[in-house]
């Protein structure tokens, strides 16, 4: 009972601080005009990407992940704020930050969406050839998530001594010093799913499942703090939801998309669960894999597509499913694989 305390309290918390934090948010979003100055299309000039390509983004505030990340930050002051002026033994059981399990997690969720936000301010007030999301923007953030892949991947094989990865139904695969540089090659992999935020409401749907699963893997294996995290992020996520179904009233932005990739990479390893990571996150998966995909042909099939437009959630909307109908089943597509992913963990 404790444990489902631990986790349940948390989570109401999130969400309510999420819904009482958005209305101050959404105020300076749109008092400062915090939406992209230059179009995509004058960056990704094709015929199909024009059909489908609305000029809403250029009036809607695209730094809405801030809603996440700070609900997961105004849970952690309530709970400090309870110890000190309600009941320690209170605010100790509902705690769930701790060296162990979540703050790693947490840290990494911190630093990679304030890296985000000022991607996020690039676009907002850039003008010249850092506008409109440049080549060299794109390899200057793949850079920096390298590196931060580097220094978690270093952390957990030198501080947490993890060097292996378990292979679903057939024992472990120990990496020594080469887990470092899958870590990275699974982090870069995972923040390539961030273009999945491109249409209303699609990412912040797609992400709650994932969250969720990985809230009950976590209290499965008796991460309980990790579980409480877990929860958090998805309760903050469901705020911003509430006020992000579509018509969007602001878009998960860098600061949403890539903390939360980049955490949920984190969350991923310290479950031992990566390999399962792209059934449970599916919808990311083939987000990345369509991209790929498209790439390829392109290069070395004299420039023919196997999409009309990529990433997957444009090219159905480019046959002619209608942006709500393209967000309801990916979120449908989300929860059955997450419920998927979470089972095979508990049959191993």
């Amino acid at each position: 009972m404790n444990n489902a305390i631990k986790i349940l309290i948390p989570a109401i918390i999130s969400f309510v601080s999420g819904i009482l934090l958005t209305p101050v948010f959404t105020h300076y979003f749109y008092k400062y005009k915090l939406w992209r100055r230059t179009s995509r299309i004058n960056v990704a000039p094709s015929d199909n990407f024009k059909k489908i390509y609305e000029d809403q983004e250029l009036r809607t505030p695209r730094i809405g992940g801030v809603i996440v990340w700070m609900s997961v930050v105004a849970t952690i002051f309530v709970i400090f704020l309870i110890s000190v002026f309600i009941d320690t033994d209170i605010a100790l059981k509902i705690n769930f930050i701790n060296r162990s399990e979540t703050l790693l997690p947490f840290g990494a969720l911190i630093l990679a969406s304030l890296i985000g936000l000022g991607d996020d301010f690039i676009q907002i007030f850039a003008y010249g050839k850092l506008s409109g999301d440049p080549i060299l923007l794109r390899y200057l953030k793949i850079g920096i998530i390298f590196t931060l892949g580097l220094i978690i991947g270093w952390w957990f094989y030198s501080k947490l001594g993890m060097n292996s990865i378990h292979i679903p139904f057939d024992g472990t695969l120990y990496l020594g010093f080469l887990f470092i540089p899958f870590f990275i090659l699974v982090m870069l992999a995972v923040f390539s799913s961030s273009v999945i935020d491109g249409i209303d409401g699609l990412s912040g749907g797609v992400l709650v499942p994932v969250f969720v699963g990985y809230t009950i893997i976590a209290y499965g294996h008796g991460q309980f703090n990790l579980s409480a995290f877990c929860a958090v992020i998805a309760s903050g996520i469901l705020a911003f939801l509430w006020f992000n179904i579509p018509p969007a009233r602001f878009y998960m932005g860098e600061t949403g998309m890539i903390g939360l990739t980049v955490t949920l990479s984190v969350i991923a390893f310290l479950t031992d669960t990566v390999l399962l990571l792209p059934i449970i996150a599916f919808p990311l998966f083939i987000t990345s894999v369509s991209v790929v995909i498209q790439m390829t042909a392109r290069k070395f099939f004299n420039g023919k597509k196997i999409f009309i437009v990529a990433p997957l959630h444009h090219h159905f909307e480019s046959i002619g499913w209608p942006k709500y109908k393209v967000t309801m089943r990916y979120w449908i597509v989300s929860i059955m694989t997450s419920t998927i992913g979470v089972v095979l963990v508990f049959l191993q």
